[in-house]
């Protein structure tokens, strides 16, 4: 991208015509998202070379780089017990900082790496699970020691994770051939939905805590109203292609989308039964990640592969570039402010 062509996007992002969001117009949550920018010559904004790894936004806008400069961080989460710290999946495995990412500690050992996501039960603190290639980590002890917790799982590789905010010990976790569910703190588990690839991501409804979502790579979207105990695919939901990542609006319980590669992005306004492509205004149809705005109703971010991350204001009918020139972003997260 040429120097005038970087500046103009510069420009966009911080015109008054883009307005940025801060705790005057009542944000509560910031956003966090994991970054790999090896495709561009730099960050925009910034000069010198392109930063990996984790990034910061207050206000929607510009965008902080917390480290650690790593080229794959795949996924992020706070721990509800300390708000704060936070922990990230990479390749290295477990990290964590409670310094605002000035330093991080690698919490699992050579036997433990490549997680893809981790998650926290609300209702037993310091117990984090984690997803790992071949199967589940477990810690009672804020990631101090490990366990495993495969029992049950067959074929192993495990990519998604999701505990039940209603029930301390109900786990659900997605795998490479289907999906499981534990209800003792992953002693043991048990196959609700079988798949034929690899269950990518898992939701509950923020509103209807029996209601999850998954998207998978070969199975399409699967939607279960019984806490996970049963699943059936989401019609209008192709099979044919990659689902990364779905997520549910918090301020309407019918608003869903699901993304993913050659998919753009899919929205549903009646709690999945009917589904709009709102992909058009997009660079191109690849979507690592999309997140609604839990503090901006109909505001939608975005990661098109190797693009900049784009947002919408009025639930994907029109996009704009945010940030980046050319980024892959796997994972969108906004959380509480501490």
């Amino acid at each position: 991208m040429s120097t005038a062509r970087r500046l103009f996007f510069c420009a966009l992002a911080l015109t008054a015509g883009w307005p940025a969001l801060g705790a005057a117009d009542g944000t509560k949550h910031d956003l966090y998202l994991t970054a790999n920018l090896s495709g561009q010559a730099g960050v925009l904004g910034r000069s010198g070379p392109a930063l990996n790894g984790l990034y910061r936004s207050t206000d929607r806008a510009t965008f902080e780089h917390l480290g650690p400069h790593h080229i794959r961080l795949f996924t992020l989460t706070s721990d509800p017990a300390e708000r704060g710290t936070l922990y990230v999946a990479a390749l290295d495995g477990v990290l964590r900082t409670r310094d605002g990412g000035k330093s991080w500690r690698t919490l699992t050992s050579w036997d433990m790496t490549e997680p893809k996501e981790i998650a926290f039960d609300p209702h037993a603190p310091g117990r984090i699970y984690a997803s790992l290639p071949d199967g589940i980590a477990l810690s009672t002890d804020h990631g101090q020691t490990w366990q495993r917790g495969n029992e049950g799982i067959r074929q192993a590789y495990t990519h998604a994770m999701i505990v039940d905010r209603t029930q301390a010990g109900r786990v659900l976790a997605g795998t490479e051939k289907g999906i499981f569910l534990s209800e003792d703190g992953a002693k043991s588990w048990r196959l609700v939905q079988a798949t034929d690839k690899v269950t990518y991501d898992l939701k509950q409804s923020p509103h209807d805590p029996k209601v999850f979502l998954a998207v998978t790579s070969s199975n399409g979207a699967l939607w279960s109203g019984d806490g996970g105990r049963t699943w059936t695919r989401i019609a209008g939901i192709s099979t044919a292609n990659t689902l990364h990542y779905a997520d549910f609006d918090v301020h309407d319980a019918n608003r869903l989308l699901v993304c993913g590669w050659n998919t753009g992005l899919q929205l549903s306004e009646d709690g999945g039964k009917t589904w709009t492509d709102r992909g058009a205004g997009l660079p191109n149809r690849d979507v690592w990640s999309a997140a609604f705005d839990p503090d901006a109703a109909g505001r939608i971010f975005a990661a098109p592969q190797l693009a900049p991350l784009h947002v919408s204001d009025d639930n994907g009918r029109t996009w704009r570039p945010v940030q980046f020139e050319k980024a892959t972003v796997f994972d969108l997260v906004f959380l509480p402010r501490p």
